[in-house]
């Protein structure tokens, strides 16, 4: 079903006179001017894809989505001189088939799609600077990201596999291709993996990069992003001079597909779930005809090859992951109950302590009914965090409460707006020490928690996976297929 189409739009373009008579491209130019026959390129942009190759439902995953790309809109892998494969970022962190191999699975299997770029995403960073060294090391396609810089040198991380653009070559056409990451990544993820990077200006960025692409002779110009349209809109208005032709986002998982002045924008969704598309056709007088959708993946048989290495994968997975913890009678869907038992869990964990705080953007899927194996449980709390125990006042513990983002609690109870401790009944009291659970990003400070460690420079890393004490609940209540435990 196809969710949304754009008007063609049309616009006599002076991107390739006006690129090529910059550098002075006098053979190029004639070359365009009488080109027997339009060119035509379609973009297919997908983002925030976070491992789920499998698909989060029935028929959804990739080996769907590139069956659909087959015989929707005629790509195919070995002639595919006409398409370009993008991708907003966030590839990696999510279930078991890619969090337990740190993103390797994805990489392969978008080589096999045939993609060219992707922007780097905040949850690229969530295992660490080598673990980016080697997945980009893998990858067949480019990482981007022109605003990611070392804070020393404040030059783009390219031993790491980051660039700052390329400029790929399809359907006889030259297209720039930028990369941006969101400057929240400082924060959305470990702050001490990237404590040595800095997330520059999104407009200073490109004005400083577009006129060197377009000193190299390009056809069209495009953004890939991982930031959400709230920041992408204005943007894209702020540099409508310098002639983008396409921006695409992620981060904030949106679907989309629509134009803002001349620039084509575009979302695809997330987890596989969806894409979006644009179709460029330059004719050789100048002029520019484009095209825009999104649509569900939904409808499509499996593409054998790509179900293949999902396969391959899921049994490598399958064999390290495949414990059974439990049974669970119904599904607990993620949001505020998950979130509970979780941190409910380090509680039990840690008798001792009297407070635990996560941050919600910690737990990742759902608790679903029936068998729940260890990989199951890696899908839900995916990261590399370990718990962490500060002691605190009252008063720090409150402000926290206060300033951290979606703070989910075990040992207190807010009514009427205050915190009491639920053992005792009494109010937070702003001199009383407490002893808090936390995690190990939220004590770097990630998701707005920079007073953890103010507060406790010297907070205990305990070296205990965040999801460990979840996992050692869900045994605990010996539960079986005949008995599921009710939740």
């Amino acid at each position: 079903m196809r969710l949304q189409e754009g008007d063609v739009m049309q616009k006599m373009i002076p991107h390739p006179l006006r690129r090529l008579l910059l550098v002075g491209a006098t053979a190029l130019l004639v070359s365009c001017q009488v080109a027997p026959s339009a060119k035509q390129l379609t973009v297919l942009y997908t983002n925030d894809e976070h491992g789920w190759m499998e698909g989060m439902g029935e028929a959804n995953g990739a080996a769907n989505l590139m069956q659909l790309w087959r015989s929707e809109e005629g790509y195919d892998t070995q002639t595919a001189n006409d398409f370009l494969l993008l991708s907003g970022g966030d590839n990696w962190t999510g279930p078991a088939i890619s969090t337990w191999n740190q993103g390797e699975s994805m990489v392969e299997l978008m080589n096999t799609m045939g993609y060219t770029a992707s922007a780097v995403g905040n949850h690229e960073f969530d295992f660490g600077l080598e673990a980016i060294r080697a997945r980009s090391a893998e990858a067949d396609y480019a990482y981007l990201s022109a605003n990611t810089t070392w804070a020393e040198s404040g030059r783009v991380p390219e031993d790491l596999g980051i660039y700052d653009y390329r400029i790929a070559q399809a359907a006889g056409l030259r297209i720039g291709i930028i990369g941006l990451t969101t400057r929240e990544t400082a924060t959305t993820t470990n702050p001490v993996t990237v404590a040595s990077l800095r997330f520059a200006d999104y407009e200073s960025t490109l004005r400083n990069l577009v006129p060197r692409i377009e000193a190299q002779g390009v056809d069209l110009l495009f953004v890939i992003s991982h930031v959400c349209l709230d920041e992408l809109e204005p943007l894209i208005n702020e540099v409508a001079d310098l002639g983008i032709d396409l921006v695409g986002a992620g981060h904030c998982n949106e679907l989309v597909a629509k134009r803002i002045g001349d620039t084509v924008l575009l979302g695809g969704g997330f987890h596989f779930g969806s894409y979006a598309s644009a179709r460029f056709e330059l004719s050789a007088n100048g002029e520019m005809k484009t095209r825009f959708a999104t649509r569900a993946n939904s409808g499509a048989s499996e593409d054998a090859t790509t179900a293949a290495i999902v396969s391959r994968w899921r049994e490598q997975s399958a064999a390290a992951l495949s414990e059974v913890l439990g049974f669970v009678a119904a599904e607990v869907p993620r949001g505020p109950r998950l979130d509970q038992l979780v941190v409910d869990s380090w509680l039990r964990a840690d008798p001792s302590a009297q407070v635990a705080i996560t941050n919600a953007g910690g737990i990742r899927a759902p608790l679903l009914a029936g068998q729940v194996t260890l990989g199951d449980t890696v899908a839900i709390l995916p990261f590399d965090n370990t718990l962490v125990v500060v002691e605190i006042s009252g008063a720090d513990l409150l402000a926290v409460l206060a300033e951290g983002s979606r703070p989910r609690v075990a040992g207190l109870m807010q009514r009427g707006g205050e915190w009491s401790e639920i053992d005792s009944g009494e109010r937070v009291a702003p001199g009383k020490q407490y002893r808090v659970l936390v995690n190990s990003f939220m004590y770097a400070g990630g998701d707005g928690y920079e007073r953890l460690a103010l507060a406790d420079p010297e907070g205990y890393d305990t070296g205990i996976q965040y999801g460990e004490p979840f996992r050692e609940w869900l045994r605990s209540l010996a539960s079986s297929e005949q008995t599921p435990a009710a939740l």
